[in-house]
């Protein structure tokens, strides 16, 4: 292991941060894992997601609050107090950032965006991830993730073609709002280091939400392309890239070169498909993608999905459908090591998803968020 291996590169760097529920605190977890000081600032009875259900950790802490905010402090205090003000401002001058993911009109009412903290540290970088964004007509809308989802077109684009709409089964939209939200901090955070001066940076989980339709937005833009929800989750112009029925469950295979559909037909002993016409590259074989399921699924039902997965195994990308528990059990996520556990004051052991990121192939260390209000004695200036 080198030297360095053991430090995590944003040790020295603190955060300052007023954020509930998911986009927020998904962005600022990973700064806390990558070993920033973040300090979640939290009205006395918290942050909401504190409280939600089913599986509690206490009076003030939860599972589902764990999730999002592994790795912080904690402390409460009321801003729009007086006291409060004076002891956010102290924490601000010792600061690097300030992150908040409230409505888009608040943070300028609550003195928390760059002209309000400027006179306190030039430097201070202030991130902004709200539902519609800072200005506009919808600033001060609530909003969350599924409602972005909905919105954007992606559920319209998951999910069978003779079913409804279908949202992702996770918040994504925040995640990736968070993570958006990060970088964008960081760049200016590089910046202020440079040059002392610190600024605004935001976005916003409708933003976000519309950047990830990608190709199918670029080629309704360019073409009036309408791209429709297709069976079997599969890709849009590629083929076969989609599930496959097995013997006892279902396969993703993604043959999204010639050359993996050429190993696929191979390994299942279905070379006469190769002299079809519907089938000769992957744009044809997705106009008739029904028939080429057709040929294909009495073949894929003939084995297990672990049986055909050995059969591909470094031939073509391939994986299978896994339910949540089977995905979080399978012997690779341990061996990966993205099951993880922490210490927890009531819990004992609480068992966590690891941070997906590697620093010279050690996954970052983690630690349980601070109960409510438990770092207000170290961090608080109680002097009036």
């Amino acid at each position: 292991m080198n030297a360095h291996s053991s430090s995590k590169p944003l040790q020295g760097i603190r955060v300052l941060t007023l954020e509930q529920f998911g986009a927020g605190p998904y962005g600022t977890m990973f700064l806390a894992e990558l070993g920033a000081e973040v300090i979640k600032v939290e009205a006395p009875d918290g942050d909401p997601s504190r409280h939600v259900g089913p599986y509690k950790l206490g009076d003030a802490d939860s599972e589902y609050f764990q999730a999002w905010n592994l790795g912080k402090k904690s402390v409460t205090l009321d801003i729009k107090s007086a006291e409060g003000r004076r002891q956010f401002e102290a924490l601000v001058k010792t600061a690097d950032c300030v992150v908040n993911n409230l409505r888009g009109s608040q943070p300028a009412k609550l003195g928390i965006d760059y002209a309000s903290l400027k006179h306190l540290k030039s430097s201070i970088v202030c991130l902004h991830i709200s539902a519609y964004g800072r200005a506009g007509e919808r600033a001060d809308w609530p909003g969350y993730d599924f409602l972005m989802q909905a919105e954007a077109g992606l559920m319209e684009l998951t999910g069978d073609p003779e079913g409804a709409p279908t949202r992702v089964g996770v918040s994504l939209i925040d995640s990736m709002s968070g993570l958006t939200g990060t970088v964008g901090l960081l760049a200016c955070l590089l910046r202020a280091k440079t040059t002392g001066q610190g600024c605004d940076v935001e976005t916003c989980l409708y933003d976000v939400a519309m950047h990830q339709l990608t190709y199918p937005g670029v080629w309704y833009l360019n073409e009036g392309d309408v791209s429709p929800r297709v069976p079997r989750s599969a890709h849009l112009s590629l083929a076969p890239v989609q599930t496959f029925p097995t013997k006892d469950g279902w396969i993703f295979v993604m043959c999204m070169t010639q050359k993996f559909w050429l190993s696929l037909v191979k390994a299942m002993g279905c070379e006469a498909l190769l002299d079809d016409p519907r089938f000769v590259d992957p744009n044809t074989r997705a106009v008739h993608r029904a028939a080429l399921s057709d040929a294909l699924d009495p073949t894929f039902r003939t084995r297990t999905t672990d049986e055909w997965l050995m059969a591909f195994n470094g031939l073509l990308p391939a994986a299978p459908v896994h339910r949540l528990d089977q995905a979080l059990d399978s012997g690779f996520a341990h061996s990966t090591g993205m099951v993880s556990a922490v210490p927890h004051p009531v819990k004992g052991s609480l068992r966590v998803i690891a941070n997906p990121l590697r620093i010279d192939g050690e996954r970052p260390a983690q630690a349980a968020c601070s109960p409510l209000g438990a770092d207000n004695d170290s961090l608080l200036d109680k002097h009036t």
